[in-house]
């Protein structure tokens, strides 16, 4: 097969010579308005072709390959005597999978526990390419399932205005819950 980012033939969608050239997370951090910080890991433009592929069956080989590289070192190298539990927004299977499940999933460590099927939108309207106004005029009216634990890790592939952020941090705090922080691969507004 060829390496989806250089086109030589590999092992895998994507060859290591690209995994290590170009997609190296680093380590991003914005606050949202409620004081909540997002850490991402990567630009949205070193990444955003590969993105476009998650509603794909491609996605899938894609979000592992990523979630690997920056979920999973996260993880590794965050060392607490704390215990987290980290949820997924909106972790709902379409095209045969999740994407935000797929980065939870590479976060469990002995001090974070990944929970899935927790938090749901009720409202699945398309937020993708859609103004801050439009975000807000069509919340996402979160349903949080009961869970042990109150140090909450959200995790979502991509930040643009906050709003699926801020909304589902509401609604975890509404249950006497702590978010601290939440996680995402990439945030659009890093230039």
């Amino acid at each position: 097969m060829k390496c989806i980012v250089c086109e030589s033939y590999a092992f895998a969608h994507i060859c290591s010579t690209c995994k290590t050239t170009f997609l190296s997370p680093a380590l991003y951090k914005r606050t949202l308005a409620n004081g909540v910080d997002i850490l991402s890991f990567y630009k949205y433009e070193e990444i955003k072709e590969l993105l476009f592929t998650k509603h794909t069956e491609l996605g899938f080989y894609v979000y592992t390959i990523l979630a690997k590289l920056s979920f999973k070192k996260f993880a590794k190298e965050f060392h607490t005597k704390e215990k987290f539990v980290s949820l997924a927004v909106d972790d709902t299977s379409r095209g045969g999978y999740s994407h935000t499940a797929i980065l939870n999933n590479h976060l469990k460590t002995y001090n974070i526990q990944p929970l899935f099927n927790k938090l749901r939108a009720t409202n699945q309207i398309s937020y993708s390419g859609q103004t801050k106004l439009f975000r807000e005029q069509n919340p996402r009216n979160f349903l949080l399932k009961k869970f042990k634990g109150d140090s909450i890790i959200l995790v979502d592939d991509i930040v643009t205005t906050g709003q699926t952020l801020t909304q589902a941090c509401t609604k975890v705090e509404e249950q006497g819950k702590t978010v601290s922080f939440c996680l995402t691969l990439t945030d659009v507004s890093l230039k």
